[in-house]
């Protein structure tokens, strides 16, 4: 772990908690440098089912009603894909379906992501089921729920309508995703809608059937045709376990094309603007209320335990080794696709207990130091984000001594937004240590200031029963 001594960002954090006599405004925030990100292949979508043999898995069989939907539908489908400049190469395929009898498309934001981003080495391009093809004009994204509008040079058969009151669903009916799935032709899958996802900090509709890469962005209707959703994802560690955007976000960002007098000229400014709203959303649902206590050991660590943050435990007890490490990590599900390299709006928390009786106090604190080195905090070659800039010190809070490291990276292309990194070391005990660490990646600078105060107030030793008894007296 490289530390950079700077003006102590730890300082500022203690003295704006009450807890230090430095000035606040002696603390230097790290610098924002501007530079730019690269735009790879979305991966957001994972790839295809296999066959034992390796090849890719067809898609089941349509029933008669999907084929009877993907009749009437076929004309009104898309392939959107992106484009190198240089060469009209192409670098990534979706999905899209045109609105009613307009020339406007919906997709996932993933699949535009390359020239939404990098106008300058990308450019999107339309197929339809008939061949015909031509070039996209993009008119709003939505990154928090990867969604996209476009504009093309032919207009719907008016099959796929977004009505201002969508279809209800009920668990367990059928669904029919359509799209062109790992590029050999479109196609209709079939599957069973089964409620909606709320470990998603937005949203999502569960459907029971598959979706292959390069079906994202294409609808998912009901039997009689009505959008309920649009394809996005697919989990890999499960079978036909399939996500859908609810159409009720298409209908919004369509709503909003409707009223806009001209599409933007700077998506990357839309998209750090709409990555710096969710992480005040984020921040602030995480903070409305005290962060849960947990005891490891003799003390007391902070957790988050919600729809949106899942809490994991276990420890590493063997007969042959002369320590024992216990282990308590909680993080968000999800997070933002922002491109193929990028992914970000996302917290995690993460405790290590470390105690030993086979070790001196000398050799058990090799242990913990090395422990404590080995965290690793990104590197200067990253295109995307800044070298981490660090800041290193010794603090108390309440009642517990701590090793400290704020580490702060801002991102290249989005001004405004910083990852936090925040290790601490207990110091208090010769043959046990709390090592514990807070990732906040996506938040504004003074969210992460926020997130590192809370966490560091929040670890504490267990009260004793003395303590407790004198508590009990007042």
């Amino acid at each position: 772990m490289k530390v950079t001594r700077l003006a102590s960002t730890l300082v500022l954090i203690w003295a704006a908690a009450g807890h230090g006599a430095a000035s606040a405004a002696a603390a230097a925030a790290p610098a924002q440098p501007v530079a730019k990100a690269p735009a790879t292949a979305p991966n957001v979508t994972p790839p295809a089912a296999t066959t034992p043999d390796g090849e890719a898995a067809p898609l089941p069989p349509p029933s008669s009603a999907a084929q009877h939907l993907y009749a009437s539908a076929k004309n009104d489908i898309l392939q959107v894909r992106s484009l190198l400049k240089s060469g009209r190469t192409q670098s990534s395929v979706g999905s899209g379906f045109l609105i009613g009898t307009s020339n406007l498309v919906v997709t996932n934001y993933h699949v535009v992501s390359q020239f939404a981003l990098d106008p300058d080495t990308y450019v999107g391009e339309w197929v339809d089921t008939g061949g015909q093809r031509g070039n996209v004009e993009l008119l709003a994204v939505d990154v928090l729920h990867d969604l996209a509008v476009l504009r093309v040079s032919r207009n719907g058969t008016g099959f796929f309508k977004m009505p201002p009151q969508l279809a209800r669903l009920t668990q367990g009916q059928y669904l029919y995703s359509m799209g062109n799935p790992l590029d050999l032709g479109f196609a209709i899958s079939e599957g069973a809608y089964n409620g909606v996802i709320a470990r998603s900090f937005y949203d999502q509709l569960m459907f029971t059937g598959p979706i292959n890469s390069g079906m994202s962005g294409g609808p998912s209707v009901t039997a009689d045709g009505s959008v309920a959703g649009i394809n996005v994802s697919k989990r890999l560690d499960g079978e036909l376990v399939s996500f859908l955007v609810p159409a009720r976000y298409a209908q919004d960002i369509l709503n909003k094309v409707e009223t806009q007098q001209k599409a933007p000229t700077d998506f990357t400014a839309v998209v750090a603007s709409q990555l710096l709203a969710h992480q005040t959303a984020m921040v602030n649902q995480l903070l409305s209320s005290p962060l849960s206590l947990k005891p490891m050991g003799p003390y007391q660590v902070p957790v988050r335990e919600s729809e949106q943050m899942r809490c994991w435990g276990r420890s590493n007890v063997k007969a042959d080794k002369p320590f024992t490490v216990d282990d308590a990590s909680c993080a968000m599900e999800s997070a933002i696709f922002v491109s193929g390299s990028l992914q970000t709006g996302q917290i995690a928390i993460r405790h290590q207990f470390l105690r030993s009786a086979g070790l001196d106090k000398l050799r058990f604190a090799q242990l913990a130091s090395a422990s404590f080195r080995n965290e690793h905090f990104g590197s200067n070659k990253d295109s995307r984000l800044t070298g981490p800039n660090c800041t290193e010190d010794f603090v108390k809070n309440k009642d517990l001594p701590l090793r400290a490291v704020l580490c702060v990276r801002a991102y290249r292309k989005f001004a405004g937004l910083y990852d936090f990194a925040l290790l601490t070391a207990s110091t208090d005990q010769g043959l046990m240590s709390l090592q514990s660490r807070l990732d906040a990646r996506g938040v504004s600078y003074e969210n992460g200031l926020r997130l590192s105060r809370v966490f560091l107030d929040s670890l504490s030793l267990k009260p004793t029963a003395e303590a407790a008894k004198k508590g009990g007296a007042k």
